[in-house]
C-alpha cells in the first residue's frame, strides 16, 4: 500500500503492523519514497553475510601457496 509521509506518520503502528501481516508499505514524500518491510522480508531480500572469522575459516586453502624464504640480509644503517 502507499502511503503519504504524513498520514504514515499519524498512522505508524497501522504502517508496521500491515508490513508484518500483508507486506512492503511504501511511503511517499514528494518524488521520494521509502518501503518499510518485515524482518523476515529483509533478512530474505539481502541474504545472510557471512562474519569476518567465517570468512577467513572458509576462505580459500593456502596448503599449496609457495612461500620464498625471507631475505635475511643486515639491515642497512640509517641516521637519525
Amino acid at each position: 500500500m502507499d502511503w503519504k509521509l504524513a498520514e504514515a506518520k499519524n498512522r505508524l503502528s497501522e504502517v508496521v503492523t500491515r508490513a508484518v501481516t500483508e507486506g512492503p508499505q511504501t511511503i511517499r514524500r514528494h518524488d521520494a519514497a521509502v518501503v518499510v518491510v518485515a524482518e523476515d522480508t529483509y533478512l530474505a531480500l539481502a541474504g545472510k553475510k557471512p562474519t569476518f572469522k567465517g570468512w577467513l575459516l572458509n576462505g580459500p586453502r593456502t596448503d599449496a601457496l609457495e612461500v620464498s624464504p625471507r631475505d635475511q640480509s643486515p639491515m642497512r644503517d640509517v641516521e637519525l
